[in-house]
């Protein structure tokens, strides 16, 4: 186990010495490609924007910069063999940004932030960029004429986003839709959207705002990578957020989650901690303001569904019709290779049906459309078909459901202290009542699609 440090550069010129500790390993990363450009998808994203009317400001750089060190540690430093728990890594990042002393003063949230959202431990440190980088944003930026943007929000391919996107194109706002893609599912899953929504809403201005950012395997020398991506959400908020300072006025970044995956509790008392991801939870959301407003950064962060469950977003949604012909092409599953990976002859990508989101999917398009409603594709299309191996993973999230939905059936009181598990609710207590029903409710739509589901160990 080695505790890491990634140390930005700015050029191969930037040779600021980096003090090491004796456990430590330092691993640079370079953000400048040819001349002047920054890589990692950065310089293209702020070619993107220029297109589009949008100039970010140094501070929206900055944030996006930070972002990529954040993935760069998050997904080529294994938790397995970089920690003493298989989970918790040490990370240091040593970041090169415009302002540096506003940035120390924001470390103390931004470390919260960071360790409640990917159960590691983060240091932060902050220096001066390069000098021949010190300045990145022209003088002459900005645009005669605004940006067409009224609204702000991440478009992952998932089905809550494409809700997002249809309510805000019904109430005829022109919404900048933010995303990120690393693999081509999400990439396929995010373009099919995207068009089927400008067929759909011709001659609207909305447009979108696609980033590349991946890191190759080997980044850092002799460790293998990771792929919990826990981290990732911040790399999403963070391009929301240099695309919003890119607006002409202040912004609001939607962030389109149904309740039960924004709470997340733990479905069984194995779930807690490393498997019980924080990527849209409230506290997460409010350190995000917190860290925007200490950076002087004009815009929030909010989710606007967070009050209603995922089958209710759907029957909800401002255009069922649109809805109904494009959710199938929506991705939400956590592994929608599986078909491949079990060799099913004439089966690609598409929807496993037993992991959790898809279970939740599920669920949410037969409580709003009825038995038969669903037209996606699934490798386990029928569940009551035979009995589900708990020892395997088609077998585990069905029956981790199941124990969540008993207990809550014995006492459903408990609702109240168990949307307390993942995290502080400390910013919303007033809407405790809120969760704990959305919570209940949530569970209720699982519950009717597995109800009579057979699993055990086979």
């Amino acid at each position: 186990m080695k505790r890491h440090v990634i140390a930005g550069r700015y050029g191969p010129e930037d040779r600021t010495p980096i003090q090491v500790n004796d456990d430590e390993q330092l691993t640079d990363l370079q953000l400048i490609i040819g001349d002047r450009t920054l890589d990692h998808g950065i310089g293209a994203a702020l070619t993107s924007l220029k297109a589009l009317g949008a100039h970010p400001s140094e501070m929206g750089i900055d944030l996006a910069v930070v972002a990529a060190h954040v993935h760069a540690a998050d997904t080529r430093i294994s938790r397995a063999h970089e920690s003493q728990d298989s989970w918790t890594r040490e990370v240091r990042l040593v970041i090169p940004v415009h302002d540096p002393d506003t940035w120390s003063a924001a470390t103390g949230t931004l470390t919260t932030l960071l360790n409640f959202l990917t159960g590691d431990r983060w240091a932060l440190q902050f220096r001066e960029r390069s000098e021949r980088f010190a300045t990145l944003v022209p003088a002459n930026a900005a645009s005669l004429l605004p940006p067409p943007f009224t609204a702000l929000s991440l478009f992952s391919g998932g089905l809550d986003s494409l809700i997002g996107a249809i309510d805000l194109l019904e109430r005829q706002a022109e919404p900048l839709l933010v995303s990120h893609f690393g693999e081509s599912a999400t990439s396929d899953a995010q373009n099919k959207l995207f068009n089927f929504l400008k067929k759909r809403y011709p001659n609207r201005p909305f447009d979108r705002l696609r980033v590349d950012m991946v890191f190759p395997v080997g980044l850092v020398k002799d460790v293998q990578s990771e792929n919990s991506t826990r981290g990732r959400s911040f790399l999403f908020i963070a391009l929301g957020a240099l695309a919003g300072t890119g607006l002409a006025d202040g912004f609001t970044l939607r962030v389109p989650e149904n309740g039960l995956i924004a709470l997340n509790v733990p479905l069984d008392p194995l779930r807690l901690g490393s498997n019980s991801t924080r990527t849209t939870h409230p506290f997460y959301l409010a350190r995000w303001n917190d860290l925007l407003a200490q950076l002087g950064v004009a815009g929030r962060v909010e989710n606007p569904y967070w009050s209603l469950t995922k089958g209710e977003m759907v029957r909800g949604c401002e255009n069922e019709a649109a809805l109904r012909e494009i959710a199938s092409s929506s991705l939400s599953c956590a592994h929608p290779a599986s078909a491949r990976w079990q060799g099913l002859q004439g089966r690609g990508i598409e929807h496993c049906g037993y992991c959790l989101p898809c279970l939740i999917r599920r669920a949410a398009l037969e409580h709003a459309w009825g038995r038969g409603g669903d037209n996606t594709s699934y490798t386990e299309a029928d569940l009551h078909a035979h009995i589900l191996d708990t020892s395997q993973s088609i077998g585990q999230q069905v029956r981790s459901f199941q124990y969540a939905i008993a207990r809550i059936q014995a006492n459903p009181d408990i609702a109240r202290l168990l949307v307390h598990k993942p995290g502080s609710l400390v910013d919303v207590m007033a809407d405790e009542e809120q969760w704990a029903a959305v919570y209940r409710r949530g569970l209720s739509e699982v519950g009717d699609l597995i109800a009579g589901v057979r699993t055990a160990p086979v």
